[in-house]
């Protein structure tokens, strides 16, 4: 095992979690400061001792990720938020005994046992319980806590099974441990919590509505909205392009002045633009649901669930994004998908995958 990053030299190891040697192996790996792609219930991560600042800096250089984005620190006990952070409001308490384990992460003030390197520089730091198996089992045999992005190439769209995190990390890192396809499908909700009225920094499966029943009003942080590039990012996923597909992807939605437009008036102009690019010799991917699915002229119609089953649509939003790209497509159209719960979740990935492209009917 390589435990210096060398993406000439490194042989990647990937083990089915039920193999007996896989974990043991994964842990031996972290502890010699290298890099361990793991199963959560919402992407893979890719995991390193978080309080290591150059087993840190080796994500970011197997990721190619801007070294001022942070990491989201795993723990597996409650107890480590007060070993990482220097002060835990009880709003914080609240939330941990609410949603953890789960796909929820809090940012807190952090101390200096936390690297800047694994803080992108900030003094708040993100932490989170996942609820895998897997990844607790990895936390508590390994005895570190382990800063963890999501395992893929950054920008391209998150990995949702070991076969996602090999197509970007072969090479790369050390071991990949496989569980099979995740849950959830799409990353943590991220919570501010040094304000006095916390503010989500990433929609999730923990929903705005859902944290305001545990602790009261909660913001939505304006940077979610402002493409500010000279903004520096409070938590992961905030400034920089992601998600996206290699093929130039737009957002078709209803406009919301106009009250509910018709979804035939959204397969329409999806269907035209279709049939022009169609016409000028490229190839055309739609992505829509089971219900609609018919109605397209594209040979290359995915179907990313099931109308108004948000759960259905971020479980497989990723993988769709990566069949676009075994598909070789040049163009993807797909519909908005921002109705229930999960709706602005689901759009935070889909419109940065898309760049912010929109046509709006």
């Amino acid at each position: 095992m390589n435990t210096n990053y060398d993406p000439n030299s490194i042989n990647t190891i990937i083990a089915q979690v039920e193999n007996e040697n896989a974990l043991p192996m994964a842990v031996s790996a972290l502890k010699q400061g290298g890099l361990v792609a793991f199963p959560t219930e919402t992407v893979y991560g890719l995991g390193a001792n978080a309080l290591d600042e150059t087993a840190a800096a080796k994500i970011y250089a197997a990721k190619g990720r801007p070294s001022d984005n942070p990491l989201i620190v795993h723990i597996a006990n409650t107890k480590d938020v007060y070993e990482l952070a220097s002060n835990v409001p009880e709003k914080a308490v609240m939330l941990m005994e609410a949603f953890w384990p789960g796909p929820l992460t809090i940012i807190l003030p952090k101390k200096d046992i936390v690297p800047d390197g694994t803080t992108g520089g900030l003094k708040t730091v993100a932490i989170r319980m996942p609820s895998h198996p897997a990844a607790l089992d990895l936390i508590k045999k390994s005895g570190l806590y382990i800063a963890a992005p999501s395992a893929n190439t950054s920008g391209r769209p998150s990995p949702t099974t070991a076969l996602h995190v090999a197509e970007d990390m072969m090479g790369k890192i050390d071991v990949i441990l496989d569980g099979g396809a995740v849950g959830i499908g799409i990353e943590s909700t991220i919570v501010d919590l040094t304000d006095d009225t916390p503010s989500i920094l990433r929609p999730g499966f923990v929903t705005k509505s859902m944290l305001e029943n545990v602790i009261g009003p909660v913001n939505i942080d304006p940077a979610l909205i402002n493409l500010d590039p000279t903004l520096r990012p409070k938590a992961p996923g905030m400034k920089y392009t992601h998600y996206a597909p290699k093929g130039e992807l737009t957002v078709v939605e209803a406009d919301p002045s106009k009250g509910l437009s018709s979804t035939k008036d959204i397969i329409d102009v999806i269907n035209e633009l279709t049939e022009d690019k169609i016409s000028q010799g490229y190839k055309v991917a739609v992505i829509t649901t089971q219900d609609n699915a018919p109605f397209y002229i594209s040979n290359n119609v995915l179907i990313a669930g099931e109308e108004g089953k948000g759960e259905t649509i971020a479980a497989k939003l990723y993988s769709i994004l990566r069949q676009c790209d075994d598909l070789n497509v040049d163009f993807i159209y797909s519909e908005a998908f921002n109705h229930g719960e999960l709706g602005s979740a689901i759009m935070n990935r889909l419109l940065k995958a898309a760049g912010q492209r929109v046509i709006t009917v």
